[in-house]
């Protein structure tokens, strides 16, 4: 064997290209030689490389296959069909030994008996037993008759061979031949031996293909149930959303609810808890159904997993809501079939509709739809109202679409203050008697003192003999965040004595603010404690409910609260209440920007489903072109109301001028109304006139209030000939 040869370095050799090139003068580099890798094998004893390892190359090989797409597409076909088979052969097997015991009978009994069915689960106990009954009846027939039909074959064999013998005998008479006595017989044994024959060549090919036919049939049973896994069901098929909701998909929606009580329960149930469920209803563009949770289980562990129950049943979140009915232990599960909720509603039928009117008294108004698509309709008799919610989502369109039904009503009095001012209640001309539009603080300021004017009149009404009659009186106040919000204080508008210096104590509250010194606060304070009972109505829009800009004595007094899509859980909880929320509502849930005009209402305004604290309602929306057209037959249907601008307070009024203007086109008007218009024009000015003030400043005009129908009125045509008639000197008043 020949040894290898070692190499013998001799002194001076050079044993690396470094010392090389050290020798030749050349610069020495520091850079290391790379070591070999993991994978690079080391040198063998005779200079030979080791190729790399073949179990690591397997693993790489087993790997990239299992990783493949044609494989896993391969895995899921193999297992889908084999769950068919299997499947399939699952479900023949109990539909046998259904039809052959009384198994059927027994689960429907545990089931009624679970839901609480008494008489339903007796019946079917009823069932079962005529069912074994039968069926013992049967087997004993069959056991007493095997005697009777052994001897009716026999019979029937030996009639049969003996007619055979008769039909031969008969045919060797007529042929003259002895042979033909035996022809049928051996006719019938030719037949025998040819079916015995076609059998045998047969049966090979059946014994072949049964098995195969067995395994198509199961298959295609499977198949029809979609028995397979989700996951190796093919791409088309893969997808539940849509799925027709059924009691075995709730029951598994809540199995999988991550709620281990209620899964355990649902385990321990004989009936796999159908007994948990009510009827499945069709509610509008959805279902309905009512869930009896197990001991140990409390509604607002289902409750607070809504967005995981919506995605259990195929559905996203914001088409499933759960409520509280008055039943113990109970949710109420609605939910929308897939997509639905974007559909939009038909218009409102204050459109659709030119003859419809409004009715403050008995009346309710179309505002739109709720879930289950039944007509939403509210009544706003004596009900303050408050709704709320995020920017540009539909609240002023809301708020309007009511306002523009109770317009229809021509008993109905208007004061708006639109503190946003993009003209969105510019249609309420001629239908308000006053309309404040603008964002500032004087706007802010003319629209406390449009509130504080009304608290003035619901005082007055107190005050009036019992058994007197009001009109009803709206004052609205749209993004009333800004009122809250204004740190404005009030203006000096004190009246001046003979030397021109104010005359008491100046009133320095803030407009604005939380505090028992806002004037706004207070009068809506006193709106919502008194004012129901006169038809003094405060009706409220703002954004983004929080305590400093919605205090928490205002949003309280509502009757009717109503919510837009909002931010967070609080907010809801400042919107609608504790109690509604705790109940299922959930503006907070719905979408920004893809929910516009839809609302969460709490209060007694709206009919609500027994033990539901609120609702929710798709509101119609009715655009700037058809609330104008609305607003053409709510005028008409008016005897030409004037709507009077905001008119600064503390200058020189015109009385005469402003009493013209107050009455307008109405060929009189009485006294009592006269004295409203002339304070809602100028509260500083005209707050505090009575009937002896407005006679004082109409004497020896010509155009002083007269009596009709035992009624003081003032008339148009009289005053307009008094401005006509009067001196130039006398065209203005003194400063107010």
């Amino acid at each position: 064997m020949t040894q290898p040869v070692q190499a013998v370095h001799e002194p001076g050799a050079v044993t690396s290209l470094e010392e090389h090139r050290a020798r030749k003068g050349a610069p020495v580099s520091l850079v290391k030689p790379i070591p070999p890798g993991p994978s690079a094998a080391p040198p063998a004893a005779d200079g030979a490389v080791v190729a790399p390892r073949v179990w690591v190359r397997g693993l790489r090989a087993a790997r990239a296959a299992c990783t493949d797409e044609r494989t896993r597409t391969g895995a899921r076909l193999v297992v889908r069909h084999g769950s068919y088979v299997l499947a399939g052969g699952g479900i023949l097997a109990r539909r046998t030994w259904d039809g052959h015991t009384a198994a059927r009978y027994e689960r429907m009994m545990r089931t009624a008996e679970a839901a609480g069915q008494h008489e339903a689960a007796a019946e079917w106990e009823e069932r079962a037993r005529r069912f074994r009954a039968d069926r013992h009846s049967r087997r004993m027939e069959l056991l007493t008759s095997a005697p009777r039909i052994a001897k009716s074959a026999a019979v029937g064999t030996g009639a049969g061979t003996a007619g055979l013998l008769l039909l031969g005998i008969v045919l060797a008479i007529a042929e003259g031949d002895i042979t033909q006595v035996i022809g049928p017989v051996m006719a019938v044994i030719e037949l025998i031996r040819w079916i015995v024959f076609i059998g045998t060549v047969v049966w090979g090919p059946l014994v072949t293909f049964a098995p195969w036919a067995l395994l198509a049939g199961l298959w295609n049973v499977g198949r029809k149930r979609s028995a397979a896994p989700a996951w190796a069901l093919p791409a088309d098929q893969r997808s539940t959303e849509g799925e027709p909701i059924t009691p075995s998909i709730v029951v598994q929606a809540l199995r999988n609810l991550g709620v281990a009580a209620l899964r355990s329960a649902i385990k321990e149930m004989e009936d796999a808890g159908a007994g948990m469920l009510g009827p499945i209803r069709i509610a509008g563009c959805g279902v309905e159904v009512d869930v009896t949770l197990p001991s140990g289980v409390s509604t607002d562990e289902v409750q607070n997993r809504r967005r995981k129950l919506a995605e259990n049943l195929a559905r996203h979140e914001h088409e499933v809501f759960v409520t509280i009915p008055e039943a113990a232990r109970t949710v109420r599960l609605w939910i929308a079939d897939s997509g639905a909720l974007d559909e939009p509603i038909g218009p409102s039928p204050l459109v659709t509709d030119p003859t419809m009117t409004g009715d403050y008294k008995g009346g309710r108004a179309p505002w739109g739809q709720d879930l289950r698509g039944d007509a939403a309709l509210i009544s706003l008799l004596q009900r303050h109202l408050l709704i709320t919610g995020l920017s540009n989502q539909g609240k002023t369109a809301s708020l309007r679409a009511l306002a523009l039904w109770l317009a229809l009503d021509p008993t109905v009095e208007f004061r708006i203050g639109d503190l946003k001012g993009v003209g969105d209640w510019k249609s309420f001309e001629g239908i308000a008697t006053v309309l404040i539009e603008g964002p500032t603080d004087e706007h802010v300021a003319q629209v406390v003192d449009m509130v504080e004017e009304g608290v003035a009149e619901m005082e007055r009404r107190i005050m009036a003999p019992a058994g007197t009659k009001f009109r009803p009186l709206i004052l609205l106040v749209d993004e009333a965040q800004v009122a809250f919000m204004c740190p404005a204080m009030s203006e000096d508008n004190r009246p001046l004595d003979e030397n021109g210096k104010p005359v008491g104590a100046a009133d320095k509250r803030p407009l604005g603010g939380t505090k028992a010194t806002s004037r706004y606060f207070q009068a809506a304070r006193k709106l919502h404690n008194q004012g129901r009972a006169v038809d003094v109505l405060l009706w409220q829009g703002t954004q983004d409910p929080t305590d400093q800009n919605l205090p928490k004595l205002v949003r309280e007094g509502a009757h009717v609260r109503a919510s837009l899509v909002l931010g967070t859980e609080s907010q809801a909880r400042m919107a609608l209440g504790d109690k509604a929320v705790e109940g299922g509502a959930a503006p907070h849930k719905l979408r920004q920007g893809l929910d516009k005009g839809t609302v969460v209402v709490a209060g007694d305004g709206v009919k609500l489903a027994p033990g539901q604290s609120s609702t929710t309602i798709r509101t119609h929306f009715i655009d700037d072109d058809a609330a104008g057209q609305i607003a053409e037959r709510a005028k008409a249907a008016r005897d030409g109301v004037t709507t009077l601008p905001a008119v600064e307070v503390g200058e020189e009024r015109d009385h005469l001028a402003d009493i013209a203007h107050v009455v307008g086109d109405a060929p009189k008007l009485l006294t009592q109304d006269v004295l409203k218009r002339l304070a809602a024009l100028s509260g500083g000015t005209y707050g505090q006139w009575s009937f002896i003030d407005l006679k004082r400043a109409l004497e020896g005009t010509g155009a002083e209030p007269y009596k009709s129908d035992g009624r003081m009125n003032v008339s148009r045509e009289r005053l307009h000939r008094a401005l006509t008639n009067r001196p130039e000197s006398d065209s203005a008043s003194a400063p107010a």
